[in-house]
């Protein structure tokens, strides 16, 4: 897949913003998941974990790096595919590297394949001090038929 094929539809902001207004229960009352920035072919979210994303052990737990992996395949599919909300995920795969401290957490997505029903997505997730990888994942969004 050509990089320049994938030109993005909407800034950082705008899917900020969409996601506040058709999934207002993802943060409720906090931020704690944000696109940072959108560019050809991905997006970078950031999972800003606090104490109410920790397990036992003080690292950050799957479930909130999951989330953070599926929103990043969100943001994707929403920027690069058009605003079609009602896209949803058919497939995610995670790998957790290792313990990933609170504080911010970065994940670097890059969109695979998109064509007109599925888009292929990796994410990249690094927190601490040194950038390092605290998780990985593959996944796939199902775009639903254009209407009208």
């Amino acid at each position: 897949m050509n990089k320049s094929d994938l030109v993005p539809l909407m800034s950082a902001e705008e899917v900020n913003a969409l996601l506040g207004r058709v999934y207002p229960q993802l943060n409720d009352d906090f931020a704690d998941y944000r696109a940072t920035d959108v560019f050809a072919g991905g997006c970078t979210v950031r999972l800003m974990a606090g104490e109410r994303h920790l397990r036992p052990g003080g690292t950050v737990s799957g479930p909130s790096l999951f989330t953070l992996a599926d929103i990043g395949g969100y943001v994707c599919v929403l920027t690069h595919g058009g605003p079609d909300v009602l896209s949803v995920t058919t497939n995610l795969n995670i790998n957790f590297m290792r313990k990933a401290p609170a504080g911010p957490i970065d994940g670097h997505c890059r969109i695979l394949k998109l064509g007109r029903s599925l888009m292929v997505f990796e994410i990249d997730m690094v927190a601490g001090p040194d950038g390092l990888t605290v998780a990985h994942a593959t996944g796939t969004y199902s775009i639903p038929p254009r209407r009208g």
